[in-house]
């Protein structure tokens, strides 16, 4: 069987949350929308280049490109047309799609529905063991990004790359500084929740950054295996002990020859998340062909000292100092220290053409921050409901429309 070669094709899979267009609550009918798109329940509708299915919670939409595809820049538009169709068919039901990582007043304990058809005794059984009341489970929207791979030294390579860029991610697409009605002192809030809401069984999500490895053999050995003995008596049946149980921020998916990348908050629009996805690609690509550094190079960084990087970057995003004049180096930097932002815009000046499609939206964040920042920045103190509930009425607009929030 032939594989898609590295670089080659792309997934791209984009969740977003159905409110009420009113008060912006939360309004779980995934099912009643794919009724109404089908003429029949089911949990997955295909339309031509895009998909739709659900994720676990009642309120959430995944719209996800059907199959890889080889350019990035059609995606934008082609997920523009399925967001906008799918506002015409929640508009009589008086709701409509949001944008953003997280809710930020929704109260999981209260308002949480998990999807009840289909595969829900899978559903039922990470509920059963982890209660999935929570703000890492049912409130939590975001952006995968699946990277195909050939063989083990493909996939080796590309696993070595995404790992150290992995700390730096969130700079770009934090999208979650309020949370229970406040802001909580972090641009990714959703990625503080999403490393703890498994740590009763702390190997499947590890400290997120994944450990080096280097065939499908060893990754079965050294993260696959320990998790699933780790959750066995929990789950006598063997409903989790699949690829999709691995929660660190970037899983191997071998029955599709695929990494993927999940600590993307979803943006305010396609365009967004496309754009930061290109860069992220091209990084990537620079990184494998070894421009910068060595795959020994990147091999030598323990998952652990990456992973407090990444701490600090979810809280603080691209403010962040770096310091460590070796793991600069990774990146062709020379720079005794520098901050992230000036990493991204190091590294987006030496990988994209100053005329690619993306630079506009890249310039957005490189100067005004990500959506995070963006959000926050008119507010010395924490917002009201009434201002909150303004923030995201226009993120909807921009999602609606298309355009970024400026």
């Amino acid at each position: 069987m032939a594989y898609l070669r590295l670089f080659e094709k792309f997934g791209i899979e984009l969740e977003y949350m159905i409110v009420d267009q009113q008060r912006l609550n939360v309004k779980p009918m995934a099912d009643q929308l794919f009724t109404d798109a089908l003429g029949e329940l089911d949990s997955y509708v295909e339309h031509g280049e895009i998909a739709w299915s659900n994720e676990l919670a009642l309120h959430v939409i995944e719209l996800k490109t059907n199959g890889p595809k080889p350019n990035l820049q059609q995606l934008p538009a082609w997920f523009q047309c399925e967001i906008t169709e799918i506002n015409q068919l929640l508009k009589p039901h008086g709701a409509m799609l949001l944008p953003g990582g997280a809710h930020p007043w929704m109260n999981p304990l209260t308002e949480a529905k998990l999807w009840p058809h289909g595969d829900r005794e899978i559903y039922d059984q990470y509920n059963k063991i982890f209660d999935c009341r929570g703000h890492g489970w049912v409130n939590l929207q975001s952006t995968h990004l699946n990277l195909p791979f050939a063989n083990d030294q493909e996939f080796s390579q590309l696993h070595s790359a995404i790992r150290v860029i992995l700390p730096l991610l969130p700079a770009l697409a934090a999208s979650t500084p309020f949370l229970d009605d406040k802001a909580t002192g972090y641009l990714d809030t959703r990625l503080s929740f999403y490393g703890g809401n498994q740590r009763k069984i702390p190997q499947i999500s590890g400290v997120i950054i994944p450990e080096v490895v280097h065939s499908q053999q060893e990754y079965q050995e050294k993260i696959m295996a320990p998790m699933f003995r780790a959750i066995a008596s929990e789950d006598p049946e063997g409903l989790l002990q699949h690829e999709f149980l691995n929660s660190r921020g970037a899983i191997a998916r071998f029955g599709r020859m695929a990494i993927e990348i999940r600590i993307l908050d979803i943006q305010e629009t396609p365009l967004m998340d496309v754009s930061i996805v290109a860069l992220i690609i091209e990084v990537l690509k620079a990184l494998v062909d070894e421009r910068w550094s060595s795959c020994v190079k990147q091999e030598s960084w323990h998952e652990s000292t990456l992973a407090t990087m990444y701490q600090q970057v979810i809280c603080h995003g691209r403010r962040v100092t770096l310091d460590q004049l070796e793991y600069l180096q990774l990146f062709g930097i020379k720079a005794d220290k520098m901050t992230v932002n000036e990493v991204w815009r190091q590294l987006a000046n030496s990988v994209l053409p100053q005329d690619h499609w993306a630079w506009p939206q890249l310039e957005i964040i490189f100067t005004q921050g990500c959506l995070a920042e963006r959000m926050l920045k008119p507010y010395q103190v924490n917002p009201t409901r009434d201002t909150l509930t303004t923030i995201y009425r226009q993120l909807a607009e921009c999602l609606a429309a298309g355009k970024p929030y400026a």
